[in-house]
Order: C-alpha cells, then structure tokens, then sequence
C-alpha cells in the first residue's frame, strides 16, 4: 500500500508569538483556512490616514499599543510573504485606504538588517502605482552591526522609541 506523504510543520518564529494571546487561530481556520501572502486590517478603512506595513513579531506590539492609545485612523498590514513579493494582493489591500495620508515600513530589526533593504523596491512600486504622491519610510532602529544591543533595558527603550514613531504622525 502507498502511504500518503507527509509534510512536516515547520515555524520560524520566536516562542513569544507561540504564548501571545492575540496570536491565535480558532479550529475552522486551522482545518478550512489558507496561507495569507498579506493581511489586512479589521478597521474601517475610510477612517485610515496611515498604514504601517510590517511582518513578524512587531506587529503584536504594534497593535497592543495602537489598542492601548486608542487609534483607529492607523492600519496594521502585515506582509507574511516577502519573496516571492505579493504585489497584486498588497495592491488590493492598500487601495481600499482612500484617506491614507502617509505609509511607513517598521520592523524590529536594525535598518541593515531585516527586510527593509531586500523589499522596500517592491512595496514602492506598488505604492506608486496606489498613489505617487505617497513616500514609503522607514520605522525601526538604527544601523547596527549586531541584531540585538545586548542589554534588554536599551532593547526595550529602542523599542519604545520606534513603536511611538510608528504609531505618531509628528514623522
């Protein structure tokens, strides 16, 4: 008899997003859904002045502060797929914000790391073609030559500083 093949599950994620409460799938997601290349934001669309486009694990903190600020004219898009780049379904995304008066890119990792230096042409393309007047920046730390400053207290603090600069309209 020919045994089915299986696929392993393989994630590429740091433990935290495994325990965090917001990271979570019901049952009919898991046995009926799909891989998304790009998510969308559940917030009425034509109140949006600013999208921030992210992947991975900012985005959790992202949203816990947009929640606590209570902001609802910023739209979290994730892009879970940066290669092939989903350019077609972050088109549809990004049309529907009319309003939108400013897009940035904001990652965890330092400008040189990431994928700010390998992605950022194609999401401006795409931006482009949405809106010309719109210029995509970047949010997030600084150039550096390791991934991580190795004290948790400046950790901390950098991150602080580049979730308000994402989440404030005063850049």
């Amino acid at each position: 008899a020919i045994r089915p093949m299986r696929r392993p599950l393989v994630i590429m994620s740091p433990k935290w997003i495994l325990r965090h409460k917001l990271a979570t799938s019901s049952l009919e997601d898991l046995a009926g859904g799909e891989f998304e290349n790009v998510i969308a934001d559940s917030i009425d669309p034509d109140a949006i002045e600013r999208v921030i486009l992210c992947s991975g694990k900012v985005y959790y903190h992202l949203l816990e502060e947009r929640i606590s600020r209570e902001l609802d004219n910023i739209a979290l898009v994730r892009i879970e797929q940066l290669y092939p780049f989903p350019d077609t379904e972050l088109t549809e995304i990004l049309s529907v914000y009319k309003n939108m008066k400013s897009i940035v890119w904001c990652q965890e990792e330092p400008i040189n790391q990431g994928a700010w230096y390998s992605s950022q042409h194609n999401m401006k393309r795409v931006i482009k073609d949405i809106n010309s007047d719109l210029q995509l920046t970047y949010v997030g730390r600084e150039s550096s030559a390791a991934p991580a400053s190795g004290y948790m207290s400046v950790h901390l603090e950098e991150q602080a500083k580049f979730i308000d600069e994402a989440l404030s309209f005063d850049n």
